[in-house]
């Protein structure tokens, strides 16, 4: 690989890590540290965890270089620290998790400047620069995650979007790179769109990065159905709450005879033009089954997801479980993907407005627990053509 583009991987990373301490930048350490939530790690674990993960496969694992406290790794793992238990461990905290952060980006990029990255590497993890693709896109990921705590802390305000810079900000900074949601009113056009049986492919491509649950690519066989075009408003949602007596989904509060979202400790009325965030798979299924409707599959929603509009606003709900393609092989470990599937987690499609563009493809499968709700999610349905 050119030095070119070694400077480009040292630059992606770097504004990767911008955008996660300008995430963070107005918080405290007492605010870093503080439990918010039992199923939201502390801030301070994420950013510890966002490190380490880095120097397990850019120091140790491509570098071969020991760790710089070898007790760290099992404080910061994932699967064996289920995150009500996160704020009690042992974890790195203010100025020395700030100097963790630092030290390990630097030796990242020692690394960085000796090995060899190409089309023909041995190594499947340097192969097109997979390893540092699969770390971007894993703090970029965490920073999403991160958001959703945010909108726990009265009086967080966002980083500012492009063309709202600080004074003596620089326009290549990357805090001009977070992009606020999305315009509030979807377009206007027919309801639904429909979709013809075939055959359709399904999945990631063997070329470029993509998790080892976007693989391999696959035909499926389906049947003809119909789609919404945008997805479900809240104006939408907020009848099914007054026919069904549904919950409200999560940050909504009713003010007089309307209703208020109250993230982050605010107190906006809801737009019931926007589309609606903050429900759960069983809000998402239920809304879906009083319409007369359903969820579609996962398969549907990619078969469709060039004619769909208003993706990006929130994560939408699929009836689908998380399960492996065929032909799945896990890579390069078990427990990004494998461990999770199952019927126990739920596929959500599309991405969000805190989701980076980076992240964004339109085979990527994210999951969560049908009960929760404190995702950036929402849903459009289907039904049988």
């Amino acid at each position: 690989m050119s030095s070119e583009s070694k400077a480009a991987i040292a630059e992606a990373l770097e504004e990767a890590r911008e955008r996660t301490l300008a995430l963070v930048g107005p918080l405290d350490d007492e605010q870093l540290n503080r439990v918010w939530s039992p199923i939201l790690s502390p801030l301070a674990w994420d950013l510890g965890h966002i490190a380490n993960f880095e120097e397990l496969w850019l120091v140790q694992t491509v570098g071969g270089r020991e760790p710089l406290d070898g007790e760290l790794g099992r404080f910061y793992d994932a699967i064996e620290n289920p995150r009500k238990v996160r704020g009690e461990l042992p974890i790195l905290r203010d100025e020395e998790l700030r100097s963790y952060m630092t030290d390990v980006r630097a030796r990242t990029l020692e690394v960085l400047d000796g090995v060899e990255i190409g089309a023909d590497a041995e190594d499947p993890l340097l192969r097109d620069g997979f390893v540092y693709e699969m770390l971007l896109a894993h703090e970029l990921q965490h920073n999403e995650t991160m958001l959703q705590l945010l909108q726990l802390v009265d009086g967080y305000e966002l980083p500012r979007p492009a063309g709202h810079l600080s004074p003596g900000q620089a326009p290549g900074q990357l805090a001009r790179r977070f992009e606020y949601p999305p315009v509030r009113e979807m377009p206007r056009g027919p309801e639904t769109i429909v979709i013809e049986g075939g055959s359709y492919e399904i999945g990631a491509p063997a070329k470029g990065f993509a998790y080892d649950n976007e693989r391999p690519r696959h035909t499926v066989e389906l049947a003809a159905f119909e789609i919404d075009r945008t997805p479900v408003t809240n104006g939408a949602y907020i009848a099914y709450m007054d026919a069904t007596g549904a919950e409200p989904p999560t940050y909504w509060e009713r003010d007089g005879a309307g209703w208020v979202g109250t993230a982050r400790g605010r107190r906006d009325p809801i737009d019931p033009a926007a589309p609606v965030i903050h429900v759960s798979w069983h809000q998402a299924d239920g809304f879906a089954r009083w319409a007369g409707k359903r969820l579609p599959s996962e398969f549907e929603w990619e078969a469709a997801r060039e004619r769909l509009d208003g993706i990006g606003h929130g994560w939408e709900w699929t009836s689908s479980d998380f399960l492996a393609y065929p032909g799945f092989e896990a890579f390069p470990y078990r427990e990004y993907s494998e461990v999770f599937f199952g019927d126990t987690y739920k596929v959500l499609r599309g991405s969000s407005w805190a989701t980076h563009p980076r992240v964004a493809r339109p085979t990527f499968r994210n999951w969560d627990l049908p009960r929760r709700s404190q995702i950036f999610a929402g849903l459009r349905c289907a039904r049988d053509a």
